[in-house]
């Protein structure tokens, strides 16, 4: 693996959010282990393009849906990781969108070869799993979303290196 040259990247996610307090998450299987783990919808900013123009992009790529309203950013990270053989350091943003639950549908044949399934999940269970979550604090941000509504700005910017 080729980690000497870090490939920088911005990223947009989304914490979709139903009435119920329920999130939408993803699992991953990186191509590089066996390992999963359980994100956020959303990804990486194309050359030229706005958070928003991003985010609508991928959540129409991975989740099948087009009609939403950006809501408040709620959190941001930079995080360095290894993906597919290269060493990356993305800086993400991370926006509540409130939702009615539906059925996502994976429209993307290239993020199909890693997502393998989707799943709502009730504050509770963001707390209480043993199933690896990114964020790590994913349970806390939301409940802190919905018990103090958006932060304030500027936002602190965890930083993660794995």
């Amino acid at each position: 693996m080729n980690t000497t040259t870090i490939v920088e990247r911005d990223a947009i996610r989304a914490v979709l959010m139903t009435p119920e307090h329920e999130v939408l998450l993803m699992r991953v299987r990186p191509p590089d282990t066996t390992e999963s783990f359980w994100i956020l919808p959303g990804g990486g900013m194309d050359a030229g393009e706005t958070p928003e123009d991003c985010l609508r992009r991928e959540l129409r790529e991975e989740l099948g849906l087009a009609q939403f309203t950006v809501g408040p950013l709620v959190w941001r990270r930079r995080h360095t990781f290894n993906w597919a053989g290269r060493r990356i350091r993305q800086r993400e943003w991370y926006h509540v969108i409130a939702i009615e639950k539906f059925v996502p549908r994976m429209c993307d044949p290239i993020e199909s070869k890693t997502v393998d399934c989707f799943r709502w999940w009730s504050v509770r269970e963001l707390s209480v799993t043993r199933e690896r979550l990114t964020p790590l604090t994913l349970a806390e941000i939301v409940t802190r979303y919905i018990h103090d509504g958006s932060p304030p700005e500027p936002l602190d910017e965890e930083v993660l290196v794995d």
